[in-house]
């Protein structure tokens, strides 16, 4: 799908002093036809600014510069945009195209500078490791674990980091990918806390380590 056909709005975020924006579509009908409670599994949910991409938005821009940072199941790629503006190496990866054409904008309109790429955790297709891997809300089902460890073990440099951000209401499926994650990495967890209109939202940030 070509970006000129999408009615497109702007939608601005501010994170550590800086504030920058993402372009996203005006209209779901545009990228989505159908039921989304009975397709579930068709329905693009990177056309949402999810809270946890704030929280690790923020965490990856708190990281002192320069560092090779890859982001999986990017969406609009507001994790990718902040590290980027505070001085990081950046690829930002998802399983479809279109997302990363909208971020792909946002980062060349305000001069920043950023490579995108489809990715496959199945069949990853990267040349090169990193020093940190990141992802919100990217474990949704347990088919996708191994893939995800695989994708962590074959492209995480020896002394790098995994951080994943999600809301503290997906341990459902969190909590047996941590306890399963724990055979191959060394976990660490924090809460974090977000304001969103006049409502709390807990973000569960994960830091994992290759043992």
């Amino acid at each position: 799908m070509s970006l000129n056909t999408l009615s497109l709005d702007k939608e601005e975020v501010c994170l550590k002093g800086k504030r920058l924006y993402v372009y996203r579509p005006a209209r779901l009908e545009d990228v989505f036809q159908g039921d989304p409670f009975l397709e579930a599994h068709r329905f693009p949910f990177w056309v949402m600014i999810w809270p946890a991409s704030l929280a690790l938005a923020e965490y990856l821009a708190s990281l002192p510069p320069p560092l090779d940072i890859l982001e999986i199941g990017a969406g609009l790629g507001i994790p990718s945009l902040f590290a980027s503006a505070f001085g990081h190496r950046v690829l930002a990866t998802d399983k479809e195209e279109l997302p990363l054409k909208l971020l792909k904008r946002s980062a060349e309109e305000q001069g920043l500078e950023l490579s995108v790429k489809t990715l496959d955790w199945i069949n990853p297709n990267l040349d090169k490791k990193f020093d940190v891997i990141a992802g919100a809300e990217v474990v949704i089902k347990s088919s996708l674990f191994d893939p995800l460890f695989n994708l962590f073990k074959s492209y995480l440099k020896p002394e790098g980091h995994i951080i994943l951000a999600h809301e503290s209401e997906r341990k459902r499926t969190l909590v047996p990918f941590l306890v399963k994650a724990e055979e191959h990495f060394k976990v660490e967890t924090k809460l974090v806390r977000l304001k969103n209109e006049e409502k709390i939202i807990e973000i569960v940030l994960n830091r994992l380590t290759l043992k």
